[in-house]
């Protein structure tokens, strides 16, 4: 493989998760809500923002480890599909389809970097 596709292969994970988490992160802004207070909003946007946070870390964990995030990424795509959306094809679509992709993407540079670390 030629370094610039490596080296691809190696961000592309990363920088899509990060980019998933943020769009996740949009949808906490529905806790902004005009007939409630400020404070109550505030509050009710941190606890949207929780569960983004967990996959920030997830990602941040998979830094040097992408086995962890593409385990993750699917477990969370499969959950979400599976418990949260049932029969719900475009939630499925939107929110399950990039975290299975980002998590693929981990395991497919986890398994090509080992390769290329053991030639």
């Amino acid at each position: 493989m030629r370094p610039t596709s490596t080296q691809l292969l190696v961000w592309a994970p990363r920088l899509l998760g990060l980019a998933v988490c943020l769009f996740l992160g949009l949808f906490a802004l529905d806790a902004f809500d005009e007939r409630q207070n400020l404070a109550r909003s505030l509050a009710d946007f941190a606890i949207h923002l929780l569960p983004v946070l967990m996959l920030v870390t997830i990602v941040l964990l998979s830094w040097r480890r992408p086995w962890i995030g593409g385990i993750v990424f699917i477990a969370v795509a499969v959950l979400y599909a599976t418990a949260l959306a049932r029969g719900r094809l475009d939630w499925i679509a939107v929110i399950a389809g990039p975290l299975f992709v980002v998590g693929l993407l981990f395991l497919w540079s986890w398994r090509q970097t080992a390769d290329v670390s053991t030639r």
